[in-house]
């Protein structure tokens, strides 16, 4: 039990270390990655029926995608981030039906269209 809490431990502060050096892009990128990790874990509770556990992953997955939407900034962003807007809110439509129905395949729906913005913002290079 102890060095499952110290794995924990040590993760939240490398987490924490990777956000203070991070650069805006990156942490998109990391905010995509944490919602797609919470999405397999979401998967793997329903498999498991750990529903409460499920609840909590898809909320926290849901609380991702939201912050993704608020980062948008349809001044500079135009018809691309009111696009990925209308996206994110379809997305976390999505995900409280998969909560309410135990629906993997929503989930899979939900973290493919995460995959495939991830992968543009990917190839897109920081600002210098």
């Amino acid at each position: 039990m102890y060095a499952k809490s110290a794995m924990r431990h040590y993760q939240q502060v490398n987490t924490h270390a990777q956000v203070v050096e991070a650069n805006p892009h990156r942490l998109i990128q990391m905010l995509m990655e944490g919602g797609l990790s919470r999405l397999a874990q979401a998967k793997g509770a329903i498999n498991r029926g750990q529903v409460a556990e499920k609840g909590i992953l898809i909320g926290k997955a849901i609380d991702i995608i939201g912050g993704l939407r608020e980062s948008l900034n349809p001044e500079k962003g135009g018809e691309v981030a009111v696009n990925l807007n209308d996206l994110y809110v379809y997305m976390i439509q999505r995900l409280i039906e998969a909560n309410q129905h135990n629906d993997e395949a929503k989930i899979d729906e939900v973290a493919k269209l995460l995959r495939t913005i991830k992968e543009g913002w990917d190839g897109i290079a920081p600002a210098a």
